[in-house]
């Protein structure tokens, strides 16, 4: 949060953010590529700090995977542009640019950089990484689909971040592999709509906002953390509420936007692709549950002088989101009536 503050940090921010506009708004491919290369030039200065070793290993990681995904997208443009009328190749450059945006977006089965380089940031890093550097790729991704190389991408997504998240005992990884799960459903959205998409990332967004939220001002980093922390009961109770939001349990706001693509899949008579996406979310759920069972249940009378201080102002917001977040699915109920 220190980086509202620092003038440097501030003005890379605003380039982060004018970067995915140059790219969703350019009328060229080349344009877009200027787009994502200001937009990675502007992530790595962010992700630098004195103050963590880490995050140096974690920029050189970042730096390395985003080149490569460039040199792929750029070789692909340019293919494109020499061979537009051979059909076979065509298939092929579209494989090369969905493979290349969804190597920046951390999919699966591009995604082993995602959570290592998580792993090194901070919160506020962790959040613009898991929600506004996905939209410019999924974006172009939308420009050029290979319905069937996304559907094979989708099921890796679901498949990967439900499985992997089960045995971490960290909570940078398992935003990271929640976050793998979300894009399979992010990937499904913008197939149907755009608009569609358009709306999932801003829910995603919505609940990642508080979890980083909670997690920065908690301080926490690992799971054993919510054993012998000396938490106020609330701060527990929002941690339930949206994390059961995240995966998607009625009648949490995060059951919305699933809600309306398990619908648009069974209109289509996708039952398999369906009934997956439904028994990924049941894992998600299993191991979101039994992190917050423990924290719950487990409590050490020792290492009780860890003192959560969270001011007011800061707990009345989290509150309201957390209460946003519940009457979410009732008051979006309406809009079928």
């Amino acid at each position: 949060m220190s980086m509202i503050f620092n003038s440097n940090k501030l003005f890379f921010l605003i380039t982060l953010f004018f970067s995915t506009l140059i790219t969703i708004s350019s009328n060229s491919w080349f344009g877009c590529w200027i787009g994502l290369e200001i937009n990675l030039l502007s992530f790595i200065p962010l992700i630098n700090s004195s103050y963590n070793i880490m995050t140096s290993e974690a920029s050189l990681k970042y730096f390395l995977t985003q080149a490569i995904a460039s040199i792929n997208f750029l070789f692909s443009i340019m293919l494109k542009m020499i061979l537009m009328k051979n059909f076979e190749i065509s298939n092929f450059i579209s494989i090369m640019i969905n493979s290349s945006m969804l190597m920046k977006m951390g999919s699966a089965p591009f995604h082993f950089w995602f959570p290592n380089i998580i792993e090194g940031l901070s919160w506020f890093n962790n959040f613009i990484l898991m929600t506004w550097q996905k939209i410019s790729p999924l974006i172009l991704l939308s420009y050029y689909l290979n319905k069937n190389f996304l559907i094979i991408m989708i099921i890796f997504n679901i498949i990967i971040g439900a499985i992997n998240g089960i045995n971490q005992t960290s909570m940078r990884k398992l935003m990271a592999y929640s976050s793998i799960n979300n894009l399979g459903w992010m990937i499904t959205s913008m197939m149907i709509s755009e608009n569609l998409c358009l709306f999932y990332i801003f829910m995603y967004s919505f609940m990642v906002m508080i979890m980083c939220m909670l997690f920065y001002f908690t301080n926490l980093f690992f799971i054993n953390q919510l054993f012998f922390m000396n938490m106020n009961y609330m701060i527990k109770m929002n941690l339930l509420i949206n994390f059961l939001s995240l995966g998607g349990l009625p009648p949490f706001i995060g059951f919305f936007p699933k809600w309306i693509i398990i619908n648009f899949l069974m209109a289509n008579q996708l039952y398999l692709l369906s009934s997956l996406f439904i028994f990924m979310s049941l894992v998600m759920l299993f191991f979101y549950i039994r992190i917050l069972y423990s924290s719950f249940m487990f409590n050490y009378m020792k290492l009780k002088w860890f003192k959560i201080n969270i001011k007011n102002n800061i707990k009345l917001l989290i509150n309201l989101l957390s209460f946003l977040s519940i009457t979410g699915t009732i008051l979006s109920t309406l809009f079928f009536f």
